[in-house]
């Protein structure tokens, strides 16, 4: 045993140390906390916000462990949840609605650790509680929409084509298609004919015709209609994904629920507030020429009197109260962004949005810039906000849309894809317009229609539980190795501690969300490393039996068991690997647990069982083996 090389056992002391340190800060638990922040127009987070707070816990007798303001925001933790919950309630009820009260897990791993990454496992939602949301997609205002593209369209091809008609209409129920009115019989038919040459996804029909009046019904093919609401649902769940994200969540569980609802849940969101904000929020930006400079003659005119001319639109600047007139044209649209970030206008130092154009964008932009040279233009910031109120003991939710204009500035020379939009009152702010704006419009609204809050309770019942399960395991495991295999199978107690011991440190490393279905991924895993050693152990046996003396019974136990041992574990590799890459929510969690702890187990298993058998028997002289 004396040829086991030096290098391998410093591979495994510094494995040893890496699985100590970094599994470290699950032993911190998180303390509850609430944080403040300022909602839009409210005066920032300060010393006067903090003792405001303060007196108002102090007035409603509940103690708070710590009041700070942190950058942006005020954080108080507390002892337990139900202190929790008390000091929210009457935080809310001394800012009112001009902040945003929400709930937090606040980590209590010291400073040194997290200066070098190491950082305790995220819990999911059946173990650190959340929200779950079920979504409904509203199918028929995408159809509307594409119906009154297809209008559109067929006014645009009716005309090049110079057919004469009478009107192009969408009928008022989606789905039932549009009616051209043309004046003649020939005028139908050759319509007809430049309709389907021009739009296969329309099917075509003659209507009633009276006088001079000839209709041509034109209705969305199934296969159209099908593919429209596949590809809806595809790009509100992209959309979701992205805002989502944003929010810090750890693995939130994204997925489609039948024809038209998405479900989602939000592990750590104990506040579903926020979150309900940023995903039904629809913001997005229009450039508009611009009719002047905001507050001229004509816009305090306007809005002084409610005369608005035909081509145009009364609003106001963004935070005041300062009348423009903007164009009705809109020359692009925020879904013609392909990206959007905040950053810092160098020249005056306010905060600003960089935005890149996609090419039909670009080229919209660059041929309006090119010729308006020396005139205005206006961005115009559409927001979409559901206002929620209690009507007969049922929560409805009212859309309300705004409409204000962050920038109306001279354009100073052409342009395309890549410019700045300035004009936002904060960095806070360009940073939710960046956000918003990368994350997408959705394809078509979507609506809450049934909101649970998983509550701390639960999650710590089933983190007891989870405990208690891998306590419970892991000691009858080490007990039926060390009474069956002596020391071998002390040793081989030894590596699976510390297999579970480098598992949840590389798991806390790269940041896996541990759920229910991990933990049981993680019995699993301990179950199964154990049998490396078996086959280990029941190998040195056999050569022992076989005439082999103790030095090379070993040799040979580690050398033959090996090619075994990897055969089992690259089967069981493929499995989780299979589970992980197509699986989603509790069976991907379970995979990747697994999967990580197959690799872990085959070095504990092997390697550092081997170093501690070499340390134990390398230098003496054996007549026999504890095994």
């Amino acid at each position: 045993m004396s040829d086991f090389p030096r290098w391998k056992y410093a591979l495994v002391a510094l494995v040893m140390l890496f699985g100590v340190i970094y599994a470290l800060p699950n032993a911190f638990i998180p303390q509850p906390a609430v944080q403040v922040t300022a909602n839009r127009g409210a005066a920032p987070i300060d010393e006067t916000v903090r003792q405001k707070v303060a007196a108002a816990l102090a007035a409603q007798h509940v103690a708070a462990g710590e009041l700070v303001v942190q950058g942006d925001h005020l954080l108080a933790t507390f002892a337990n949840t139900d202190v929790q919950r008390m000091g929210a309630d009457a935080m809310k009820a001394a800012l009112g609605d001009n902040y945003t009260v929400a709930f937090k897990l606040e980590s209590t791993v010291p400073g040194w650790l997290r200066a070098i990454g190491a950082r305790s496992m995220p819990l999911g939602l059946d173990l650190q509680g959340g929200v779950h949301f079920l979504m409904q997609v509203d199918q028929s205002d995408v159809l509307d929409k594409q119906e009154s593209s297809y209008a559109d369209d067929i006014r645009s091809l009716l005309r090049d084509k110079n057919i004469h008609y009478e009107s192009v209409t969408r009928n008022a129920v989606p789905g039932q298609g549009i009616a051209v009115i043309l004046r003649s019989a020939d005028d139908r038919s050759k319509a007809s004919d430049a309709i389907a040459n021009a739009y296969s996804d329309l099917d075509l029909a003659n209507g009633p015709s009276t006088g001079d009046r000839f209709v041509l019904n034109a209705v969305v093919k199934p296969d159209k209609l099908r593919s429209i609401a596949r590809d809806t649902i595809t790009q509100n769940l992209s959309t979701l994904r992205n805002r989502i994200n944003a929010l810090g969540v750890s693995e939130p569980l994204i997925q489609q629920q039948g024809e038209n609802h998405i479900v989602v849940d939000l592990a750590g969101v104990q506040d579903p507030a926020e979150a309900k904000k940023l995903i039904g929020t629809v913001a997005t930006l229009q450039y508009r020429p611009g009719i002047g400079q905001p507050g001229d003659p004509r816009a305090q005119e306007a809005a002084k009197t409610g005369n608005i001319p035909p081509d145009a639109n009364l609003f106001y600047m963004r935070g005041t109260q300062i009348p423009v007139l903007v164009s009705k044209k809109i020359i692009v649209t925020g879904n013609e962004l392909t990206n959007a970030s905040s950053g810092v206008d160098t020249r005056n130092g306010t905060a600003n949005v960089n935005v890149t154009l996609n090419a039909s964008g670009a080229k919209k932009m660059l041929d309006f810039t090119s010729d308006n040279i020396g005139k205005p233009m206006a961005v115009v910031y559409v927001e979409t906000l559901y206002d929620t109120k209690m009507v007969n003991g049922k929560e409805v939710r009212t859309p309300k849309t705004t409409e204000t204009v962050i920038n109306d500035a001279v354009i100073q020379g052409a342009f395309s894809n890549q410019f700045e939009t300035n004009g936002l009152g904060s960095q806070k702010e360009a940073s939710e317009l960046a956000l918003l704006l990368k994350g997408g419009a959705f394809a078509a609204p979507v609506d809450i229609v049934e909101e649970r809050v998983i509550g701390p309770s639960l999650g710590k019942d089933n983190i007891d539980k989870g405990f208690n399960a891998v306590l419970l395991g892991l000691a009858l495991v080490l007990l039926a190795a060390a009474v069956y295999y002596k020391l071998f199978g002390l040793v081989a107690d030894i590596a699976l501690f510390f297999n579970l011991v480098v598992l949840v440190a590389v798991m806390s490393l790269i940041g896996v969300t541990l759920t229910m279905p991990g933990i049981a991924g993680i019995v699993l895993t301990l179950g199964m490393a154990i049998d490396a050693n078996v086959l280990i152990c029941e190998r040195v046996r056999e050569e022992l039996r076989n005439g082999s003396t103790p030095h090379a019974a070993i040799r040979a136990g580690y050398e033959k068991a090996w090619a075994t041992i990897l055969d089992a574990n690259v089967t069981h590799l493929i499995a989780a690997l299979a589970l992980t890459t197509m699986g989603t929510g509790a069976i991907k969690g379970f995979g990747v647990t697994l999967m990580i702890g197959i690799l872990t187990s085959l070095f504990t298993s092997v390697t550092l069982t081997h170093a501690f058998t070499a340390l134990i028997h390398g230098h003496r002289k054996l007549k026999t083996l504890s095994v």
